[in-house]
């Protein structure tokens, strides 16, 4: 039986600020002991989605799943967070704009894989790009480029309550529309 372990990698952003990740590993690409914090890790995996059924309701639960691990001997000064994603749009895009009047356009991405499965991944796209996701159908077959990011928020309760969440997406840079025999539109 395969084991796994799961642990958050912190990434820094161009920005300055950082994203802290859920990961998950295979006991068998890597011995738990040599995992220590601080550590520099490079990463090339999926993002993966999971339903986690919690307090009655489902709840999406994203991870990368790790096919590859190397541990550097200091952290290099590359951008290092990159996800590119190939799928189709399965819930209908919402298209807002921020009280700074930023536009921005949430899409459910299903990501097919092996074995009949799929992972449904939010992403996040801005401005132009977030102009023309708004329109997208459901079904309609997209390729984007862009980052894994997390994101804290508050959920309130109506009682008054206050709970503190992250949020994991995609931040879409780069966006492809696909034709129905899978070419490029342009």
């Amino acid at each position: 039986k395969e084991g796994f372990f799961t642990f958050n990698v912190e990434v820094s952003r161009l920005s300055a600020s950082c994203d802290i990740l859920p990961i998950t590993i295979s006991e068998r690409l890597i011995d738990k002991e040599k995992l220590a914090v601080g550590m520099y890790v490079e990463i090339v995996g999926q993002i993966r989605s999971y339903n986690n059924f919690i307090d009655k309701k489902n709840h999406l639960i994203l991870t990368v799943f790790v096919r590859q691990i190397q541990f550097l001997e200091d952290e290099h000064d590359q951008n290092p967070n990159q996800a590119m994603l190939n799928g189709f749009v399965c819930k209908e895009p919402i298209y807002r704009t921020t009280p700074f009047g930023r536009e921005i356009t949430d899409i459910l991405l299903a990501v097919n894989r092996s074995y009949n499965k799929s992972d449904y991944i939010p992403c996040i796209f801005w401005g132009r790009n977030a102009r023309f996701t708004g329109n997208l159908k459901i079904g309609d077959h997209i390729k984007v480029n862009g980052r894994m990011q997390s994101r804290n928020y508050q959920k309130k309760f109506e009682n008054g309550d206050v709970l503190d969440k992250v949020a994991y997406e995609v931040s879409v840079s780069k966006i492809e529309t696909m034709q129905k025999d899978n070419t490029l539109e342009t």
